[in-house]
């Protein structure tokens, strides 16, 4: 009997509980200089001037912000009591199981990862961790492809590959917890977000590919016990650090390439995007179930998706299924390695066909407009290289195809991953496309499908 269907772990209406609480930081203060602001620059240091020909913007969160003359943050306006020692902090989930011994959950994601800088073309893949890394400006590898194109699913009706997956009666926080155990896999459902959609039930096809095991999603104790022998449950609580707080933070990021082209880097534009990002959720799902919480505190303690460890292995093989928008990984031996939803291609303009090479990877690229051999943004008649950053058109990573334009990349906006269509390229969530991309090498096949 499959062990998804022996398994049972009773008190789920304890982990449903506790992931319906919001913990906050303690908002106790210790003198009244606590209750002013500061602002603090990027490299996290409080500023106490304001530089020559700088002036005051708000980012998209409301924010104050010091920019420069070009859109750059000097510096972003945080509670001076984040910078003081914190308060006495409360006793949160400590007496709830599904929380763990420790008193915030897990704490593996509580300080910031290693810098990645792009990759030149001539130089090796270094398979680093895939943590939380910042990203830096590139150093010189651009990436030239034309722009995704965000075409709604709905355009082009397509009847299911596989038998459609109903739930009975399950909850959000049992959703997630089901996103979670694919993610974890190397099955990735895209954005966690709580929501039964096309992209979880072609995890759990995938998943079933994987493992040659039959998954119910609907057995929610078993799903449970399996996360609890594999990193844990499926939310757990994190503390906000200064670094977090401050970023560096873009204000805004400007539609017209032109503006693209003035800015240093396309980076996030608030903590909830990056932190999002960094848990592989939706960003509007992490507020959701943070209601009423300032992330822009440091001390603040939140809840997390706990995604697990990062695929690792080496891929041989990869599939990009056109009709399920979908991207297969294979190792040497044929064994399904991991599978991402994907955004490939369009009716105007398709994805290509046959199979092509991996010929370079570059990790946080930066972006060449051309319109020559691209299209015409605006009125932007020149050539323009824009910055590297997870807010650029090709995210964090691009995986350059031995078809000229053609690659596999990341995006800005990973909640449209797998409901959208691309201008060709196989575009997938930043996190994906990086966990891909420190698995794969120059000569790796890709193969189009329908």
């Amino acid at each position: 009997m499959n062990r998804f269907l022996k398994l049972a772990l009773p008190g789920i209406a304890v982990v449903l509980a506790a992931t319906a609480m919001a913990p906050t930081a303690n908002a106790q203060f210790f003198s009244n200089r606590q209750n002013s602001v500061v602002f603090v620059a990027p490299n996290g240091d409080i500023l106490d001037y304001v530089p020559s020909g700088a002036g005051y913007t708000r980012d998209r969160r409301g924010n104050r912000v010091l920019v420069d003359r070009y859109g750059n943050i000097i510096a972003t306006e945080a509670r001076a009591r984040g910078y003081y020692p914190p308060p006495p902090s409360r006793e949160v989930y400590n007496n709830d199981p599904y929380y763990g011994d420790e008193r915030y959950g897990d704490t593996r994601y509580s300080e910031r990862g290693a810098v990645t800088g792009s990759i030149p073309r001539d130089a090796a893949i270094d398979r680093q961790p895939l943590d939380n890394q910042p990203y830096p400006q590139s150093d010189g590898d651009y990436a030239s492809i034309e722009p995704d194109q965000q075409q709604p699913d709905m355009m082009q009706p397509k009847p299911p590959s596989e038998p459609v997956i109903t739930l009975k009666n399950k909850s959000k926080s049992e959703i997630v917890a089901l996103q979670v155990f694919l993610d974890r896999a190397g099955i990735s459902p895209g954005a966690i977000d709580g929501h039964m959609g096309s992209n979880v039930t072609k995890a759990i096809y995938a998943y079933q590919e994987m493992t040659g095991e039959t998954l119910d999603p609907n057995n929610t104790d078993a799903i449970l016990e399996q996360l609890r022998m594999s990193g844990g449950l499926p939310l757990v609580s994190y503390t906000i650090t200064p670094a977090d707080a401050a970023g560096p933070y873009v204000a805004q990021i400007p539609e017209d390439y032109a503006h693209k082209a003035a800015l240093s880097s396309l980076g996030y534009t608030s903590t909830t995007e990056m932190l999002a990002e960094r848990f592989h959720m939706d960003e509007g799902f992490l507020k959701e179930i943070n209601p009423g919480v300032d992330f822009t505190v440091p001390g603040t303690i939140v809840k997390v998706v706990n995604p697990g460890e990062v695929k690792s292995g080496s891929v041989a093989r990869i599939i990009a299924d056109k009709g399920k928008k979908q991207v297969f990984a294979y190792d040497a031996s044929g064994g399904l390695v991991a599978a991402y939803p994907a955004s490939i291609g369009s009716t105007d303009t398709p994805s290509p066909s046959g199979t092509v090479t991996v010929e370079r990877v570059a990790f946080n690229p930066g972006y060449t407009y051309n319109p020559k051999i691209n299209f015409q943004q605006g009125a932007n008649d020149k050539i323009l290289n824009i910055p590297p950053g997870p807010n650029g058109p090709v995210g964090t990573v691009w995986m350059a195809l031995s078809k000229p334009t053609y690659g596999i990349h990341g995006t800005p906006e990973p909640s449209k991953i797998g409901r959208t269509q691309s201008h060709g390229c196989i575009r997938l969530t930043n996190w994906d496309a990086t966990e891909l991309a420190k698995m794969v090498k120059p000569g790796v096949t890709v193969e189009f499908v329908d």
